[in-house]
C-alpha cells in the first residue's frame, strides 16, 4: 500500500505543475493568461454544464475524466497555441512525437493499473475517434473561442486570425462532437470578424 500511495502522490504532485504552463487564452476578462491547470478544470465544467449537447451514447462522466487528463502533458511540452504561426505547429508529427513522450514519463509515475487506464483516456482523447473523445475535443476547441469572444479578440487579435482559419482549425473539431454547440458559436463569432 506504501508504495502505491507512493506512486499516486508523485503523479499527483507532478500534475501540481500543470498550474504554471500558461496559455495563449486568456481568461475572459482578459486580465492575464489561464494556465493549463485553469483550462482543464474550466473544461471539466464545461462538460458537466452542457451535457445536453452530447451526441447519442456520450458518457459525459468520461469525457470529465479525459478533460482532466488532456493537457497533462504541457508539463513537458507547453502550450501550442492552435492558432500560431510560428515555430512547432499544433497538431504537428514534432508536437505529437513530444506528447507521446511526456505521456510516458507523466503516467508512468503511476501505479501500473492507473497508468493503463488513465493513459488509455488521454490516447482516446488524442484520437478523437469515438463519441466521447469527439465531444471532449469539442469542448476543448469552444471553451478558447467564448474567452476570446468576451475578452474582446484575444488570440485572434494576437494571431491575425481570419473566420475562415477560425472554422477550420476550430469549427470543424467543435461540429464533429458537438454540431448545435457550434452552429450557435460560429453565429457568436461571425460578428468579431465582420
Amino acid at each position: 500500500m506504501t508504495e502505491r500511495l507512493e506512486s499516486q502522490f508523485a503523479f499527483l504532485n507532478e500534475a501540481d505543475r500543470l498550474k504554471s504552463v500558461l496559455r495563449a487564452t486568456t481568461l475572459v476578462d482578459g486580465s492575464r493568461p489561464e494556465n493549463s491547470g485553469e483550462h482543464s478544470w474550466h473544461l471539466a465544467l464545461y462538460a458537466l454544464v452542457l451535457a445536453d449537447q452530447a451526441g447519442p451514447g456520450v458518457n459525459v462522466d468520461r469525457v470529465i475524466r479525459m478533460l482532466l487528463l488532456h493537457d497533462l502533458v504541457e508539463i513537458d511540452v507547453g502550450d501550442v497555441p492552435i492558432h500560431s504561426q510560428n515555430g512547432t505547429a499544433h497538431g504537428s508529427a514534432e508536437t505529437q512525437a513530444a506528447e507521446a513522450k511526456a505521456a510516458d514519463r507523466i503516467f508512468g509515475l503511476l501505479p501500473p493499473d492507473l497508468r493503463t487506464s488513465l493513459r488509455a483516456l488521454w490516447e482516446e482523447f488524442e484520437a478523437a475517434e469515438s463519441p466521447d473523445a469527439r465531444f471532449a475535443k469539442s469542448l476543448d476547441r469552444v471553451q478558447p473561442v467564448m474567452a476570446n469572444l468576451m475578452s474582446g479578440g484575444g488570440t485572434w487579435t494576437t494571431y491575425n486570425v481570419t473566420f475562415e482559419q477560425l472554422e477550420a482549425r476550430v469549427g470543424m473539431k467543435i461540429a464533429k462532437g458537438a454540431p448545435r454547440l457550434w452552429d450557435w458559436v460560429r453565429d457568436k463569432s461571425r460578428s468579431f470578424f465582420a
